[in-house]
């Protein structure tokens, strides 16, 4: 499938960031476990998936566009053998979508061959790669920031590889929650502020597994350990299990909040505290503050189906399914014609007329970002026979683009960043809408006890960023002045 355009997608809600595996399984074809780990991460990516495996002596790589039951047959997964293998399911934040940015990466440097997989969004890409080209003479055949990532590593100095993966957290800057494969070993290394997740489990019959969320661990059987540390890093092989942390990491923490509001699975366990039931407090601290007169709760599925039971209960307004989705049409290689491209909200939700049916509805949903879908939604319920439609936002206001590892989009096509409440109220034809409060949010996810990044709300960023990078930036470095 190399070289099909993007797929096409009818959301407007942030986009997924990427999902990375790593397992170490003795005696067995590591490569497997990995395939169905990255099969639960699929909500995480969808454009294209890969695995690299190593059996002692060298390593295998396959990569292919789509989602990972397309990439992968039995006749590419069988011929990846060995006890140690990545694997990545991408969307992309930096680079565009097509084969030559497929993770993981295979690069050769002056330890060796290495492999990487790598989830978040390197702010000095640019810079990176430069100072890798001129030193070390690499030719880079792609546009993302993760080749760049791959190489600093296989070049990296030091005497073993937690020495080399600190000389990265000292010159990156950044979100990078990563896995990487040598011939004999497998990494995961995590940046100083903890911006995405990984964790750790332990696979029966003595093997190892890391992963961006916990569900990827109960799909393959194994033990949840806990999550890696910010500046973490963890060196897999047949000796075990070695850990170390880097010594110039800070006491500052910038977990993504929108891993709990939108990425991460619902049976995911961030920080020991499992992600449903924090969106359904969020739902309910959003019936605090933001309350409204309705006859019924819904949500628009899935992503604010626990928010909306979450601001049902606390409200005493009864829940209910009002939308059905297809879950099988979020992504396609087959780009529908105008007439099909006019009613894609129709293809993605059918409404249930005979529950909403004049009735005053109080819907609750996860985010807005740009305001181009919101309003088809809400002309759906309307046909339906809704009487009132009071949206109700378990986020507050994104206002800000993300520079970490969120495809969010830039400031100006933010709605949000541009309108008033009121006007976009107006604009996506609800009779009222509310969000959640910055401080609100805080409380429930306990904030400021541990740290979160919420720079898309507040404009508050973690570290230093250039407001205007984009996630091609690095195909546009290359082309001639």
């Amino acid at each position: 499938m190399a070289g099909k355009p993007l797929p096409w997608s009818f959301s407007d809600s942030p986009r997924e960031e990427c999902g990375v595996v790593g397992v170490y399984s003795p005696d067995d074809h590591a490569a497997r476990v990995v395939f169905f780990g990255l099969f639960a991460l699929q909500h995480r990516g969808q454009e294209s998936a890969g695995i690299a495996s190593s059996d002692g002596e060298s390593i295998r790589t396959h990569t292919d566009m789509g989602l990972v039951t397309q990439a992968f047959r039995e006749e590419s997964l069988t011929p990846l053998i060995g006890d140690m293998a990545i694997g990545h399911t991408r969307y992309s934040t930096t680079g565009s979508s097509n084969i030559s940015n497929a993770q993981p990466f295979l690069v050769s440097g002056v330890h060796g061959q290495l492999a990487l997989g790598h989830n978040g969004n390197l702010i000095n890409a640019v810079d990176l790669r430069k100072q890798l080209e001129s030193k070390w003479g690499y030719g880079f055949s792609s546009s993302t920031d993760s080749e760049a990532l791959a190489y600093l590593l296989a070049s990296a100095p030091g005497d073993t590889w937690e020495e080399r993966t600190a000389h990265c957290m000292r010159n990156v800057q950044g979100a990078f929650s990563a896995v990487a494969q040598t011939k004999d070993s497998i990494i995961g290394m995590k940046d100083p502020l903890g911006v995405r997740p990984l964790c750790l489990g332990k696979l029966n019959g003595g093997g190892w597994i890391l992963a961006s969320e916990s569900c990827a661990l109960d799909h393959v059987g194994a033990e949840f350990v806990r999550e890696l540390e910010p500046a973490e890093t963890v060196v897999i092989d047949r000796d075990g299990v070695h850990s170390s942390v880097w010594a110039g990491r800070t006491q500052k923490r910038a977990l993504c909040v929108f891993e709990l509001i939108y990425f991460a699975r619902p049976d995911t366990r961030l920080d020991d505290v499992q992600v449903y039931g924090t969106r359904r407090a969020m739902g309910a601290r959003l019936a605090q503050e933001r309350p409204a007169e309705g006859d019924l709760v819904i949500g628009i599925p899935d992503s604010a189906t626990a928010a909306a039971m979450g601001y049902a209960a606390e409200s005493g307004i009864p829940y209910s399914d009002g939308l059905i989705k297809n879950r099988y049409v979020g992504r396609t290689f087959i780009a529908p014609d105008q007439r099909l491209r006019d009613l894609d909200v129709q293809l993605k939700f059918n409404p249930l007329p005979d529950v909403i049916a004049g009735k005053r509805l109080v819907v609750v949903d996860d985010s807005i970002v740009r305001g181009t879908t919101t309003p088809r939604v809400v002309s759906l319920l309307r046909q339906a026979g809704a009487a009132e439609i009071h949206m109700r936002v378990c986020a507050p206001p994104i206002q800000w683009a993300c520079h970490f590892g969120v495809d969010m989009a830039t400031r100006r096509e933010l709605i949000a960043a541009n309108k008033t409440i009121d006007q976009i109220a107006r604009i996506i034809g609800v009779d009222s809408l509310g969000y959640l409060s910055v401080e609100g949010l805080l409380e429930v996810v306990g904030g400021k006890r541990r740290g979160f990044c919420h720079a898309c709300f507040s404009g508050d960023y973690p570290i230093p960023v250039q407001l205007e990078m984009d996630k091609l930036v690095l195909e546009r470095s290359n082309e001639p002045a």
